[in-house]
């Protein structure tokens, strides 16, 4: 029996694992970083092994001394998680041969499936070699070969790029996993994510738990998931099921494991099997009434499943909520994350708790929203809901996206609107600013207005006076103290105050009463769900100073590439890659902004960078 379980993870998915094992009577360890020492998944375990540095590749990468902590901390077992070491067979083995039990499939068996090159050999298909694609392949994905959640993925769709998407994707996923092996395969356009989950013991059972549908995706890595996959029919659903159990027990797996497929025109082409439990396994949890942890360690354990899983019911569907930017390419976000409440009766999955910090070394996914209905319908509108009234006050985040890719038809008519290009085709119009913004500028100024008073209103003088005026990112406020203790709004128009407080403010527009509650840190302020950021009452001298043309930092980071060659009074290309950024496991591409000469270089490889420092010029060339 096992009595103590290390985690070789951090964040979402190891306070996931320590919460069934306090379920079980079984004692926890969590490993961390120093970035990580006052983390929410150290804060929740029963002791914790310092692992030093900061770098994935120092720490969470580094099998041995994952191994030598669960040793000095006497734990008797390791899960892995998902992503780090969670699908190396070497470290699988090391677990076992330090006389461990390791909470997963044998390591011959992710060394079969975990290799997406080694899986498509397995199981007949041959990817293309590198040297082999012609223009007639276009479009191709360069993908990692080991891991997964859209690292080390490119779309290529010009054969002169390919080599250093190649490069790129190596870099990125050997920075991810450890291992920068890549591959390269025909790209099916717009097809839906499908994958199925599978739990096998070691006496032969193999379940498979459903389907789940994962096609909202932005960089090849998943935003919404849902279970059961919508709109499937009956006999394709079958052919699944009997592909995916077929893999499982050609390689003798064991454990929860995963095989993903892209549906296209009725036919599903296989792409992989992830050898781990999966980010989105809460919503089979969810419409099979399971535990997957808890049944992971019964099979680690040795004991048998029943013949057959459970009777599946109802339909769960969960959204990734990310501390980033999506109308500014998905850029991560970094910071103090002040406040963080989720609605009851919806599942939150989560590293982070109110006044933690999202550092940039690590995912910058905060939590996972679940729910569960009797109907995908009911389903959709309770997540919607709960995502609408979570308080998340902090860094940029993709709630309003997530609201809006809810509630767009396209994902209500999941059967034929419903494809990995989603995004693609709508993120213009789902990050367009959100409605209501600029009442809730009011509601910021006004609650500023009372804190500086220290009661409602104040301020009033016999000499009419002059507007106030605040500006709060596009939205410029103009009010006026009145004779009775309370505001007058001048701009926008049509706006009358019903209260305000320095934590509350109430407006009536065109009849309707709206309530905002307000919270200001330092040049943010959060007003009614809105993100708003203070403009400065004086222009910033140096942003006066700065050359046209200056790219600055889009995030904290590491710059890890320079465009070979490229040197001050080079000619560039708008558009054209210039440097490349590594922040919170993904690279972020540095382009130039327009057609010129480059005058200033000041990234080398190598180089920490804090968001908005200059990374180098661009002179514009002239147009005529």
């Amino acid at each position: 029996m096992i009595s103590s379980v290390l985690v070789a993870n951090r964040g979402e998915i190891a306070c996931r694992v320590f919460r069934t094992c306090r379920d079980l009577g079984i004692s926890t360890v969590a490993v961390h970083s120093d970035a990580d020492a006052d983390a929410l998944h150290v804060r929740e375990a029963d002791a914790a092994v310092r692992l030093p540095g900061a770098a994935p590749s120092e720490t969470y990468l580094r099998g041995d001394l994952v191994v030598e902590a669960a040793l000095a901390a006497g734990a008797d077992a390791v899960h892995p998680g998902y992503g780090f070491l969670s699908e190396n067979a070497d470290f699988a083995r090391a677990v076992v041969a330090a006389g461990l039990v390791w909470i997963g499939p044998p390591p011959e068996a992710i060394e079969a499936m975990a290799s997406k090159t080694r899986a498509k050999e397995l199981l007949g298909i041959a990817p293309l070699r590198p040297e082999d694609v012609t223009e007639a392949d276009l479009p191709v994905l360069v993908k990692a070969a080991a891991g997964g959640g859209g690292r080390g993925m490119r779309v290529v769709r010009e054969l002169d790029s390919l080599e250093g998407e190649l490069r790129s994707a190596s870099a990125e996923a050997a920075s991810a996993f450890g291992d920068g092996e890549v591959f390269v395969e025909p790209y099916v356009e717009n097809g839906r994510h499908v994958e199925v989950q599978l739990l096998a013991d070691t006496h032969g059972t193999v379940w498979a738990l459903g389907t789940r549908d994962c096609s909202l995706q932005r960089r090849h890595q998943k935003v919404v998931e849902e279970a059961p996959a919508p709109g499937l029919p009956a006999g394709l659903v079958d052919e699944l099921y009997e592909r995916a159990t077929a893999a499982a027990k050609a390689v003798g797996y064991v454990g929860a494991g995963t095989v993903e497929f892209l549906v296209k025109d009725g036919r599903a082409h296989f792409l992989e099997m992830n050898t781990r439990l999966q980010v989105e396994h809460p919503v089979t949890e969810e419409v099979y009434g399971v535990d997957l942890v808890a049944l992971q360690i019964a099979v680690a354990e040795g004991r048998e499943l029943p013949a057959g899983p459970p009777a599946r019911g109802g339909h769960a569907i969960e959204a990734r909520l990310y501390a980033e930017d999506p109308a500014r390419g998905w850029a991560p976000q970094a910071g103090v994350l002040h406040r963080f409440e989720v609605p009851g009766g919806v599942r939150a999955d989560t590293g982070y708790a109110s006044g933690d910090t999202v550092g940039v070394h690590y995912d910058p996914m905060l939590a996972k929203l679940i729910v569960h209905a009797e109907t995908r319908e009911a389903a959709l509108r309770k997540l919607t809901h709960a995502l609408e009234r979570a308080v998340v006050h902090g860094p940029v985040t993709n709630r309003e996206l997530l609201v809006a890719s809810l509630r767009h038809p396209d994902f209500a008519n999941a059967a034929e609107g419903l494809d990995t290009g989603f995004y693609d085709r709508n993120l213009a119009a789902l990050t367009a600013p959100a409605p209501g913004g600029e009442h809730a500028a009011v509601a910021a100024a006004l609650a500023q207005a009372a804190s500086r008073t220290g009661r409602f209103g104040g301020g009033w003088r016999n000499l009419r006076s002059q507007d106030e005026i605040r500006t709060y990112g596009d939205h410029t406020v103009g009010y006026r103290p009145t004779r009775g203790g309370g505001y007058e709004v001048t701009s926008p128009e049509g706006v009358r105050v019903v209260k305000a407080s320095p934590g509350s403010v109430s407006l009536e527009v065109a009849g309707v009463v709206r309530h905002f509650e307000v919270a200001a840190y330092g040049e943010t302020v959060h007003a009614g769900g809105h993100r708003l950021t203070v403009h400065p009452r004086f222009p910033d001298p140096a942003a006066a100073r700065r050359a046209p043309g200056s790219l600055l930092a889009p995030m904290p980071g590491t710059v890890v590439r320079v465009a070979d060659g490229l040197a001050v009074g080079d000619r560039v290309t708008a558009g054209q890659p210039l440097l490349w950024l590594e922040a919170m496991k993904m690279e972020h591409r540095v382009t130039a902004p327009a057609s010129g000469t480059l005058t200033a270089l000041h990234a080398a490889p190598g180089h920490q960078v804090e968001v908005g420092a200059l990374l180098a010029v661009v002179q514009e060339e002239d147009p005529a």
